[in-house]
């Protein structure tokens, strides 16, 4: 009994080491995706005003529907909070369905994200009309495919605490993910005060 009791304690341990260096390893994956980002956001400020005498941002943004975007994503991120605080109490039931919430959120903001893009591209003015659209596209689209990538994490999330429940690598899992989805909500507010909130004024 003592044999099996230390074997489960080494494995127990052996598990905390493997979260802990995929904790560390994802740190590091944030940080580089922050570089990504910066380096876009730079782009952009340097051709903002490049618009080659086609539409400006004047012309193309409105500011209601970004406010409306920004919050669905500003509430699904309060939404995961939630589902962490049910998880740090071992209600499965109960992450289950604040991750729900926080995923029709985020695809309620995908989807008002592709009605603003197919809205410009009909009215000319698509990602190569100028190089102030390609930067743009190129920032807000990177976002977007990143809240994908995230509504796609919630979704697979969901499943794996409804099998296998809140084990100690899927609470881990859920931190990590809340993290991203926490780092896109950042990125978005930087977006909104550095794109949009300039370009209507």
């Amino acid at each position: 009994m003592t044999d099996m009791s230390t074997t489960a304690d080494v494995l127990e341990h052996e598990e905390a080491k493997s979260l802990e260096a995929r904790e560390f390893g994802f740190w590091v994956y944030l940080m580089t995706d922050a570089v990504i980002f910066a380096l876009l956001f730079a782009s952009y400020v340097v051709l903002s005003n490049n618009s080659a005498a086609g539409p400006t941002s004047k012309d193309l943004f409105d500011l209601g529907h970004t406010a409306g975007e920004t919050a669905l994503l500003l509430l699904s991120s309060l939404t995961f909070g939630f589902a962490t605080i049910a998880m740090s109490a071992g209600q499965a039931g109960r992450v289950v369905q604040w991750l729900i919430v926080s995923m029709v959120l985020g695809l309620g903001f995908l989807a008002m994200e592709l009605i603003e893009f197919h809205g410009m591209i009909a009215a000319g003015a698509g990602p190569g009309t100028s190089g102030f659209l390609s930067a743009f596209f190129t920032l807000v689209g990177t976002h977007g495919l990143h809240v994908t990538f995230g509504a796609i994490g919630i979704c697979v999330m969901i499943g794996q605490v409804l099998v296998k429940g809140l084990t100690l690598p899927v609470r881990s899992r859920l931190i990590r993910l809340g993290l991203f989805w926490h780092f896109l909500d950042i990125v978005w507010i930087g977006i909104f005060s550095v794109v949009y909130l300039p370009g209507v004024m």
